[in-house]
């Protein structure tokens, strides 16, 4: 047990005739000068008697060294006060009752002046006492000293940038001028810019509860911007919860769920005032950590209003323990959907209402999202247990109209074929349906045609379009030089619209019996070949190899030794033909023109 002796506070010549016990400290002091400051003590203290008193006090605010202050200032001493004990001093003040009715100038009110003329004045210092009123509570609150810290602060964060004159914590990345780089003036270097994000870093050094009540305060003054206050959050997480910005965040307790929770409760409500990648990471926290299906949600429906800014990285989230998944696919699912519900809602605005999915054009935004989530699926799609309707969905949500190019859709569908060999035949053509193979690049119809993965319906539908876009092409390329429209109807007569092809070209209707309209196009391959063999290659030639007409009978001929293309395709095997045709020249079989075999096909 620590002892305070009269002389440790005054020197005097009297036996001390209190004792004052404060936890494991001793106070031996005397009655007349705590009496004539303290109305606390003049309850406890009788004024007749010369008999010591001893006096348990077990609840002062502060502590022994709070009292050590008061009882210092009873008996005239001069008292040191800062931001660090200044608070602490208040409280037992109070406590003791040395208000102006006991004596003009008391403790309270010479604290008070102190507060108001000093601490509060000072920037660095408003946060300190901030942080010390923590430990004083209820009593800080009641004295109203956490709001008028408060109030300081967030008063100073408001001010524009350019009245600030008092010094401040900036390690974050500096400005231009910042950094040294403006010219002088006149001789004279310019006066630095103070940044409008100078007060972040500072205010990190509080914990979440006062983080929360300054934050309020600064937001309801409406005068910093949304964007410098959510920076200012993500600076306080990544402070806090410095495990946040790696790759995964597998230990948390209470507290770290209480600052997760509190710091989306934070975050500005206008979009883009941080960042989709950050949301992100803190979806990411608060899944691995339950955080609560509240905090969740609310953090689900931020991060779609701005989807199109998130990168394929970020939305690999990974599954709660149970799920057999590596990735939380249904997570990313529900952001899609809900996303998806909000740009049709503000398509709806901007077309006064009325939004026909058929015909209105897809925003750029959804573009975007389209080309993320395919990005998306090609990852996932490597997880063996990935189930095939969970993958549908999530591909089936993006309309085709968003996707101008289907490379990535088709990328992520030979992904999942390939790392699910045993797919079912009608799931295999279920997930190839999505893909619109008249949107396919030159290098995907060229990857596309040798793609053992696909069913051979597929493999067709690419040939014949490749095949069509390749005779396009050499009718613009033949009527640049001048060879004559003659020649561009003849093109144009061989090759089925897109419409016919559609209506007809299911492979397992095909069939190759019919010899007589083959043995046609030969004849007629024949002539072209004659007239114009220059340009044969260029009209059906398919990029990185063979022309769709020597594809497919690449593949045909593989069909009819190996019986089927693979296990899941059996019933594709209807294309070949139960009977034998009439023997051709090799001479007619490598001189057919592309086109003619298109236009057997479609009939």
């Amino acid at each position: 047990m620590r002892a305070v002796y009269p002389c440790s506070i005054v020197a005097s010549e009297l036996v001390s005739d209190i004792t004052v016990r404060i936890g494991t400290t001793k106070f031996y002091l005397h009655k007349f000068p705590l009496l004539s400051k303290c109305a606390r003590f003049q309850k406890l203290i009788p004024t007749t008697g010369d008999e010591n008193i001893d006096i348990h006090i077990h609840d002062i605010p502060g502590g022994a060294k709070a009292f050590e202050i008061c009882a210092k200032f009873c008996y005239g001493m001069i008292v040191t006060l800062n931001a660090y004990n200044v608070i602490a001093a208040r409280c037992a003040a109070e406590y003791l009752e040395m208000n102006e009715t006991v004596d003009k100038g008391n403790l309270i009110y010479k604290i008070d002046v102190f507060l108001s003329s000093s601490i509060f004045r000072s920037w660095k210092d408003s946060i300190i006492v901030l942080g010390t009123t923590k430990a004083h509570l209820p009593w800080a609150e009641d004295l109203k000293l956490v709001s008028h810290c408060i109030d300081s602060v967030a008063s100073k964060v408001s001010i524009d940038a350019s009245k600030v004159e008092w010094s401040y914590t900036y390690n974050r990345k500096k400005l231009t001028t910042e950094n040294g780089h403006d010219s002088p003036w006149n001789g004279v270097k310019q006066q630095q810019l103070v940044p409008k994000d100078w007060w972040v870093e500072d205010l990190t050094e509080l914990d979440i509860d006062a983080y929360k009540q300054v934050i309020t305060a600064i937001k309801a003054k409406g005068m910093v911007p949304k964007d410098v206050i959510g920076e200012a959050i993500k600076a306080y997480t990544y402070k806090k919860l410095p495990s946040l910005s790696k790759v995964s965040m597998i230990h948390g307790d209470a507290k770290v769920r209480a600052v997760l929770v509190t710091i989306t409760c934070l975050l500005p409500s206008e979009k883009g005032s941080v960042s989709c990648s950050f949301l992100l990471k803190l979806l990411k926290a608060t899944n691995l950590l339950k955080c609560g299906e509240m905090c969740r949600k609310e953090l689900m429906k931020r991060i779609a209003r701005q989807l199109e800014e998130a990168s394929v990285s970020d939305l690999l989230i990974p599954t709660v323990d149970g799920d057999t998944t590596v990735y939380d696919i249904d997570l990313i699912l529900s952001i899609v959907e809900e996303f998806v519900r909000q740009d049709c809602k503000n398509a709806q605005k901007h077309n006064g209402g009325e939004v026909n999915d058929h015909v209105s054009a897809p925003t750029s935004s959804m573009i975007t999202v389209a080309k993320i989530v395919d990005g998306y699926l090609a990852e996932v799609a490597k997880d063996p247990n990935i189930p095939v309707y969970k993958f549908f969905s999530l591909a089936e949500t993006v309309s085709g109209n968003s996707r101008p190019v289907h490379d990535g859709l088709y990328r992520a569908i030979d992904m999942y074929l390939k790392e699910h060999p045993s797919l079912g035949k009608s799931d295999k053509k279920r997930l190839c349906a999505l893909m619109d193979c008249k949107k396919l690049s030159p290098d995907a119809c060229a990857h596309a045609v040798q793609n053992e993965r696909l069913p051979l319906r597929i493999v067709v539908q690419v040939l014949y379009h490749e095949q069509t876009r390749a005779n396009a092409a050499a009718t613009i390329r033949a009527d640049s030089i001048g060879i004559g429209s003659y020649e561009s109807s003849r093109s144009g007569a061989t090759t089925n619209t897109e419409d016919e092809w559609d209506g007809v070209m299911a492979v397992e209707d095909l069939s190759l019996s019919k010899t007589t309209k083959l043995d046609k196009c030969d004849t007629a391959g024949t002539d072209t070949e004659k007239n114009h063999g220059g340009n044969k290659a260029a009209n059906g030639r398919v990029k990185g190899g063979a022309t769709p007409k020597k594809a497919l009978g690449k593949i045909m001929s593989s069909k009819g030794q190996a019986g089927e293309r693979s296990s899941s395709d059996s019933s594709d095997s209807a294309i070949l033909p139960s009977q034998e045709h009439p023997k051709r020249t090799p001479a007619r079989s490598t001189t057919k023109s592309g086109s003619c075999v298109a236009a057997a096909f479609a009939e």
